[in-house]
């Protein structure tokens, strides 16, 4: 059986898109850290680990950015997964004056949170955060979670869709040792730094357009080494294999001080 890690506890979205994501059935391995994840496939404990990388409302997972740049695997495949946040607990509404859940969660329920004018407590992951107020065992405590994870800790759901806006998405990459071959509706995604000289990152982008490839995504990251450096992230169509990409990537290359191609896979659509 395929064995996929993800972090967090079981009933984290990132289980639930690891299931979503595979036609078949798989051995989901929860594990504390991101780092983690992606070391248990590294030293083949599993085969695949499931990665979040950006909310459609609170933006970039930095972290996951972060290790994408050193790690050596290859993304090979992405998902995105409907986030539907349950307010979760023993007491009533209008008893909770205390929410716990991940920093994302709580940033994507900001609205809810302020109008109740509810304290919040970031934590390692929203699964786990059942966990915690389970162990609490206060009516004014509650937590932001799935209502799969309400159902694993049987915890009550107290209320349902808080989160600011109903149209709440995150996207994972699935990660492995092996690659993803041409399907004709691929993307890619890669990392470069660049020089600092003036005109240096239009050169660079400006190949999309010469070309012919859309350009989906493009973000800095702070490089972690030097102040002021910043490594750009670009997510666009096309498979590294094609001819025509990967003469745009040859071209690009040139004007890079490094660039890593994080890989090509089957573009998600998003349902």
């Amino acid at each position: 059986m395929i064995k996929v890690s993800f972090q967090g506890e079981r009933g984290a979205y990132s289980e639930a898109a690891a299931r979503s994501f595979f036609t078949e059935e798989v051995e989901t391995i929860p594990l504390s850290t991101f780092k983690e994840v992606l070391e248990s496939t590294i030293s083949n404990k599993t085969d695949y680990s499931v990665l979040p990388v950006e909310n459609s409302l609170e933006g970039s997972v930095g972290e996951s950015y972060d290790l994408l740049y050193s790690t050596s695997l290859n993304a090979m495949g992405e998902i995105y997964h409907r986030i539907e946040h349950c307010l979760i607990g023993n007491g009533k509404l209008e008893e909770i004056d205390t929410v716990y859940s991940h920093p994302q969660a709580l940033g994507q329920c900001r609205d809810f949170i302020q109008n109740y004018n509810m304290k919040t407590v970031p934590t390692y992951d929203t699964a786990g955060s059942v966990k915690i107020i389970k162990e609490i065992n206060k009516t004014n405590v509650a937590c932001i979670a799935s209502k799969t994870a309400s159902e694993i800790y049987k915890m009550p759901i107290i209320s349902e869709k808080i989160a600011n806006n109903l149209n709440n998405y995150t996207r994972f990459l699935v990660l492995s040792q092996k690659t993803s071959k041409e399907t004709g509706n691929d993307k890619t995604s890669i990392i470069f730094s660049i020089k600092h000289e003036p005109g240096t990152l239009f050169r660079i982008i400006e190949n999309f357009h010469n070309y012919n490839v859309n350009l989906t995504k493009i973000e800095s990251r702070p490089t972690k080494s030097t102040n002021w450096e910043y490594n750009f992230y670009v997510d666009f169509e096309g498979h590294a294999k094609n001819s025509q990409i990967s003469r745009m990537l040859e071209k690009i290359e040139n004007e890079t001080l490094v660039m890593k191609i994080l890989g090509s896979y089957p573009s998600a659509k998003l349902t």
